[in-house]
């Protein structure tokens, strides 16, 4: 679209958000439920698009984006209706006799726009999300991962009239028209370097924004670990979708003391799930470009490679890769990999690594492998991270209960279910004050000794 033409369609999204329209709570489970048949309908098309753009499997394209989508859109259909009414809260006795209640309202007009690693998922969830809490929308999916942008346009076409959701696709043409117009809400998904472009052109306008950003999320494994379990659960998670996840484990930080067993387990598992040559296995995906394929390659350092490196630059292809006695000086070490390399660095004081990682960017996630409970309420309770995992990897952003967020370098703000409504909703406080009683003691001239002595009583 030329910029006008996006012009033309806030224009008419405002209009129909001013109208009323996307108001009652029956409208916006009519509009889920719409999405949720056809993201059902389409659901082929889906895997192949994910496949075209990323080298998805049908089964891990169902499993991490389409799955989940339809998990969270459900979720909405069944909570829009409770998430959506109005909240009485307690009255203080110097506002008698009245009720307080918030009230939870649209944002408004909305923009969404959303990564190429998990094209559909990141789409569409974040719009659910919008569409339950009564906001219009214009979704804009990234340029990278375009066989999964037109599936998402075809089904928002679909589904709902240009002046309620629509698709803008291009390249940063788009992206820079859409920032400088004025929206009442900004939800992105990407790179950290993008999200301060995003912040800075929502500022001009006092937009608020969600900003689900990376960052390098440490794994770490202690000596009282399941090393056979964590190296089997670290290895799904790191390799998942070729390591383009936004919470994949980045780094290892293993105590030095089982670092041998954990490799030796970490070497099995890689075999075990991808086999002995994992860029023959159809099941394993793809980098999304050449400019990422070759900006991981670079990362590699071959002297520290004990597994995998091997490439395929005509499919931009790179199997599961791990190195090993790397440092924080490394190259794979000055920024998110984002892609199938896992360096492995160890440490032999637990007490001292946190304190390290205190002194550290704030992640998206943070594991930890361990029995010790002392070791888990530190990493719990000490340090700063949007979210993770005790035992495991991921899996804490499958679910709709929880919200899913970065803090501090790695985001603000967060969505999923509750979160995700509240993410696009504003929440009105309001005091409904009767009209049958008066107390006089708030009007001036302030003279009543009796007034000031029950004041005193009421605030304290």
């Amino acid at each position: 679209m030329t910029r006008e033409e996006i012009e033309n369609l806030l224009v008419r999204q405002r209009a129909l958000y001013s109208s009323g329209t996307t108001i009652p709570v029956d409208f916006r489970i009519k509009q889920l439920k719409k999405l949720y048949s056809a993201v059902k309908k389409y659901q082929s098309e889906i895997n192949d698009a994910l496949r075209e753009d990323l080298g998805k499997s049908h089964y891990e394209g169902f499993m991490c984006e389409s799955g989940l989508v339809l998990t969270e859109i459900s979720y909405m259909i069944r909570h829009t209706k409770s998430f959506a009414k109005r909240k009485t809260v307690y009255t203080p006795l110097t506002q008698f006799a009245s009720h307080s209640f918030v009230q939870p309202v649209p944002r408004g007009n909305t923009l969404i726009m959303s990564p190429w690693n998990y094209p559909f998922l990141l789409a569409v969830d974040p719009l659910a999300d919008a569409i339950a809490a009564g906001n219009t929308v214009i979704l804009k999916p990234s340029a990278y991962s375009p066989a999964t942008g037109k599936i998402v346009e075809k089904i928002v076409k679909e589904c709902f009239p240009p002046e309620y959701v629509a698709v803008v696709t291009g390249g940063r043409e788009e992206n820079a028209a859409l920032l400088d117009m004025k929206f009442d809400f900004v939800f992105f998904t990407g790179s950290r370097s993008v999200g301060k472009e995003v912040l800075r052109h929502t500022a001009e306008h006092l937009t608020p924004a969600v900003l689900e950003l990376g960052g390098k999320s440490p794994c770490i494994v202690d000596e009282s670990a399941n090393i056979k379990l964590a190296a089997k659960r670290i290895v799904f998670g790191k390799f998942l979708n070729c390591g383009q996840t936004c919470v994949a484990p980045d780094y290892i930080l293993c105590e030095k003391s089982v670092k041998d067993s954990f490799l030796s387990e970490v070497l099995k598992q890689i075999k075990l799930q991808y086999g002995e040559k994992p860029l023959e296995n159809k099941n394993y995906g793809k980098i999304i470009n050449e400019k990422h394929f070759n900006r991981l390659c670079s990362l590699i350092d071959r002297n520290k490679v004990v597994l995998g490196g091997e490439t395929d630059k005509a499919a931009c292809r790179i199997a599961p890769t791990v190195m090993d006695n790397v440092t924080y000086s490394d190259a794979v070490m000055g920024e998110e990999i984002f892609g199938p390399i896992l360096p492995i660095l160890t440490y032999d004081d637990f007490d001292g690594l946190i304190s390290e990682l205190k002194g550290m960017e704030k992640p998206l996630a943070l594991y930890i492998f361990s029995s010790d409970k002392r070791h888990i309420d530190r990493v719990t309770k000490e340090l700063s991270y949007g979210g993770g995992c005790v035992n495991d990897v991921v899996i804490h952003l499958a679910t709709s209960s929880m919200g899913f967020g970065g803090v501090g370098e790695s985001g603000m703000g967060c969505y999923h279910g509750k979160d995700g409504f509240g993410a696009f909703s504003h929440y009105k406080s309001i005091v409904d004050k009767k009209t049958w009683m008066d107390l006089p003691m708030r009007y001036s001239p302030y003279r009543s000794k009796l007034y000031e002595k029950l004041l005193r009583i009421f605030l304290r």
